[in-house]
């Protein structure tokens, strides 16, 4: 009677070492996979912010992804700037191309003179104004 109980038990046992090695095979899978596709993603180029203020000009240069423009100081951009808001915009890389995108700002976003409502792609030269804050959009080349 406890032959057949052993048996038993050496077949569930090696069934789960088993299915304990293929899980462990699949999730070093998944990982390499995710962890090429990220290498393979395109970064984003270096973002110019140049801001254009009585004449002096100032130049922030971001390499990040996305650029959080505002008063807040979680803000990538942070200027202490009445007429904007806590998180007043964002700049983002996505689709190879750099968007503008209003976040709620009490004084609205323009790019070129034109109210953002939704996002917009930026070029080089383009003219960003957050608030009273006015900003040269440019690109370093990678």
């Amino acid at each position: 009677m406890s032959g057949p109980i052993l048996l038993a038990l050496r077949l569930l046992l090696a069934v789960a070492l088993y299915a304990f090695l293929v899980w462990a095979l699949w999730l070093m899978w998944r990982d390499l996979r995710q962890q090429s596709r990220q290498l393979a993603a395109p970064a984003a180029p270096p973002l110019i912010l140049t801001l254009k203020n009585d004449g002096a000009e100032l130049t922030y240069r971001f390499t990040t992804a996305e650029v959080i423009i505002g008063r807040d100081p979680t803000c990538n951009l942070r200027l202490d700037e009445k007429t904007l808001s806590a998180r007043h915009a964002r700049l983002s890389y996505h689709h190879g191309q750099w968007w503008v995108e209003d976040l709620h700002s009490t004084n609205g976003t323009l790019l070129n003179a034109e109210r953002v409502s939704e996002p917009v792609v930026a070029a080089a030269g383009d003219l960003l104004r957050c608030g009273a804050v006015l900003f040269e959009v440019n690109f370093e080349p990678t």
